[in-house]
C-alpha cells in the first residue's frame, strides 16, 4: 500500500506542477507533509536543501530522497517513476501523433521551425562546454578529446554511449 501511496504522491505533482520542478515543490510538500505525514516540515526543508545542493532536476532528487526514506530502494524507484511518468506519457502521446501525421504539410512546417531552434540550443551548449573545458584542462587536452571522440564516432563507428562513458572515465581519472 505504501508504494501505491508513494506513486500517487509524486504522480499528482508531476501532472499538476506546470513550470517544472520548482513549481511542483509545494505540491510535493502538501502530499508528503500534510496528506501522508511521512515527514515534518523541517525534514522536508532539509530534503529540499539537500536537493538544491546537488546538480539536476529538483523534483526527481526530491522524489528519490523521499521515496528512499519512506520505502527504501524500491520506494525511491516508484517515486522517481511517478515523477517522470506524466512527462514520459505526454511525450509518448505527442510523438505518436507527430509520427502519425509526419507527412502532413503542417507537421513538416513545424519541423522546419523546430529543428533550427534545436540546432542553436545544441550549438550554445557545445560552446559552453568548450569554454569550460578550455578553462579547466587547456587547449591541447580539449583538442585531443575532440579528435579522439570524432575518430571513435565517425571513423571507428563506436556507439556514442561508449564514447561518452570513455570520456567520463577519462575525466574521472585525470581530473
Amino acid at each position: 500500500m505504501i508504494y501505491l501511496q508513494l506513486f500517487w504522491a509524486f504522480f499528482y505533482p508531476g501532472i499538476l506542477g506546470y513550470g517544472g520542478g520548482p513549481a511542483s515543490i509545494p505540491l510535493i510538500e502538501h502530499e508528503v507533509v500534510d496528506k501522508y505525514g511521512w515527514m515534518t516540515t523541517a525534514e522536508f526543508s532539509e530534503a529540499l536543501a539537500l536537493g538544491n545542493s546537488l546538480p539536476g532536476p529538483i523534483a526527481t532528487k526530491m522524489a528519490g530522497c523521499i521515496g528512499y526514506e519512506v520505502g527504501g530502494i524500491f520506494g525511491a524507484m516508484v517515486a522517481l517513476f511517478a515523477t517522470v511518468g506524466p512527462s514520459l506519457l505526454a511525450m509518448l502521446v505527442l510523438l505518436n501523433i507527430l509520427y502519425r501525421y509526419r507527412q502532413s504539410p503542417r507537421v513538416k512546417r513545424l519541423s522546419g521551425f523546430v529543428l533550427p531552434a534545436i540546432a542553436v540550443l545544441l550549438a550554445e551548449m557545445t560552446f559552453d562546454f568548450m569554454k569550460t573545458s578550455l578553462d579547466i584542462i587547456g587547449l591541447l587536452a580539449t583538442m585531443l578529446l575532440i579528435a579522439g571522440a570524432y575518430v571513435a564516432l565517425e571513423k571507428l563507428k563506436i556507439h556514442p554511449v561508449f564514447v561518452v562513458m570513455t570520456g567520463l572515465a577519462i575525466g574521472g581519472i585525470f581530473l
